[in-house]
């Protein structure tokens, strides 16, 4: 059955036939987004939820969204999904950084330039008749510093037009690196520097706990006397009480607001001020940008619900439709070796190590980590994915790590995977071989060759004669057969594992059977998803 997707807000035509094109069965209802009820009603149908930022997906909406898979947000912004609720629900995450970036920082350079020249207000009073040249007093922007809080797609976009505009750019940005700096030609600084250097500021993060009021009272008083400020990013960044106050008493000279703390912005402290620009959040408002973005959630969305491929995601590591390719036996095996310890301890987990070796350290270990999580989790919850796995683990308190290390063995690459609980600890490792099957090679250090199959069953005991014959004689008298038969040892007369693969699940008199002779310390039917 082709995937179904619904879209919820106004899209262009062009995404929807994409959707077409690629197989997809889409639903275009724009309108639908503002009726909260009607998409309530609606959304368990669906594998995929394409919005923009009318259609808020609250936890009572992806609670109902019992099918959904993903969510793609045509725009950067994603204040309108609930992202841990949609996290712990298993369902991806999407936006469309890219398609809509030159549009926002053309408009943030078009702001700041209307506030460097009073162009607004100098145009309504000319075209009042008035003649008031002596009141329009501007300010140049060659040779001012301007200070990027930001330094993403966005704000890079910004630095490479003000410097063309022959400006000095300075940047605060705690994830912008030396060398990253210097290949976009600014200056790294601390935000308390930038605020006291910057003739012009503009701001080009996202609205978080960490963001949400950066420019607030104490950081406007820092400002230089007679800054502009630009916003075009996110409402909520810039306390506007605060900063009308100061416009107001002549410290800032002027500022430009394309985004508002509360939209539809029908009235702010900002509105009436002189040489204040206002625009109802138009940033991403052009015929070229709302293409772009439209066109990359159809193809981002269809790839993931076809492919699997991830594209610019919120919640989880991102894989290419060629990683997909390459890494899908690994991403298996991932979840195997994960499937095998979940389903093997039976008491709280305290700590998750993945160890990497080979040629896997080259993949997206990220990814494989979530596959490794995802299958953990479901041993004891068959809704865990690979999105909602590492949100489970972290809630639980469970410490992740993985650590990564050359060709170390025979094999080319594999991945081990240990679990630490209050009283033991449990290790597992596996490898893909050349015909892309995974494979088990180590169970608590003994060394294995085991294919993986459906239905299993693991033993452990003390390395005796007997024990091949009693697995065999217990499965043949209860018509169970088996598919492959792998042990291994530790050394002779010590600890020592059988891994059987049979055809159907193990019937309950077959595991009483064998808990009555005596030879084993443990015996665990496994399941795992083979498909």
């Amino acid at each position: 059955m082709a995937p179904k997707v619904l879209v919820s807000d106004k899209l262009s035509e062009s995404a929807v036939q994409i959707f077409r094109d690629r197989g997809i069965d889409v639903d275009f209802m724009p309108d639908l987004g503002k009726d909260k009820d009607a998409l309530l009603a609606a959304i368990p149908a669906y594998d995929g939820l394409a919005i923009r930022s009318a259609t808020k997906a609250t936890p009572k909406i992806l609670e109902a969204a019992t099918n959904l898979k993903v969510i793609a947000r045509a725009g950067i912004g994603v204040d309108n999904v609930d992202i841990p609720a949609a996290s712990k629900k298993g369902v991806i995450v999407m936006n469309t950084p890219f398609g809509n970036s030159i549009t926002t920082a053309e408009h943030a350079i078009s702001l700041m330039m209307a506030v460097a020249r009073q162009i607004p207000e100098a145009n309504t009073s000319t075209q009042a008749g008035k003649w008031e040249k002596s009141r329009f007093m501007g300010s140049e922007i060659t040779n001012k510093v301007l200070g990027l809080i930001g330094a993403g797609n966005i704000g890079t976009i910004v630095a490479n037009r003000a410097l063309g505009l022959k400006m000095k750019v300075v940047a605060y940005d705690p994830f912008l690196s030396d060398e990253r700096a210097a290949k976009i030609g600014v200056e790294k600084v601390e935000l308390d520097e930038l605020l006291k250097r910057a003739d012009f500021i503009t701001l080009h993060v996202p609205l978080t706990d960490k963001t949400r009021g950066i420019l607030n009272a104490e950081a406007i008083a820092q400002m230089k006397p007679g800054v502009r400020v630009i916003n075009c990013a996110r409402g909520g960044l810039v306390d506007e009480s605060a900063l009308a106050e100061a416009i107001k008493s002549g410290h800032v000279a002027g500022a430009g607001f394309d985004v508002f703390e509360t939209e539809p912005a029908t009235d702010s402290p900002l509105f009436g001020l002189p040489n204040v620009v206002c625009t109802p959040h138009l940033g991403a408002s052009t015929s070229e940008a709302q293409e772009n973005v439209a066109v990359q959630v159809a193809e981002q969305m269809s790839d993931y619900l076809l492919t699997g491929a991830v594209t610019n995601a919120l919640n989880m590591p991102s894989v290419t439709a060629e990683e997909a390719k390459i890494m899908g036996p690994w991403l298996k095996l991932a979840e195997h070796l994960g499937a095998f310890v979940g389903q093997m301890t039976n008491e709280p987990i305290k700590a998750i190590n993945i160890l990497y070796d080979g040629n896997v350290t080259e993949m997206n270990l990220e990814a494989l980590n979530c596959g490794a999580i995802a299958g953990i989790m479901q041993a004891t919850n068959p809704d865990v994915n690979m999105v909602s796995a590492p949100v489970i683990a972290k809630d639980r308190g469970i410490k992740i790590s993985k650590t990564t290390q050359g060709k170390s063995g025979v094999f080319d690459g594999y991945i081990k995977l240990t679990v630490v609980t209050d009283t033991t600890e449990r290790t597992i490792a596996g490898t893909v071989f050349s015909d892309g099957k995974p494979r088990f090679i180590q169970i608590k250090g003994i060394n294995i060759d085991a294919e993986i199959g459906a239905h299993m069953l693991y033993t452990t005991n003390k390395d005796a004669p007997g024990i091949i014959g009693a697995l065999g004689q217990v499965m043949g008298q209860n018509d169970v057969n088996i598919a492959n038969f792998t042990l291994g040892r530790s050394s002779v007369g010590a600890d020592a594992i059988a891994l059987l693969y049979i055809d159907h699940p193990l019937p309950e008199s077959a595991m009483a059977a064998l808990t009555e002779t005596g030879l084993f310390q443990s015996i665990k039917p496994l399941a795992f998803s083979i498909t």
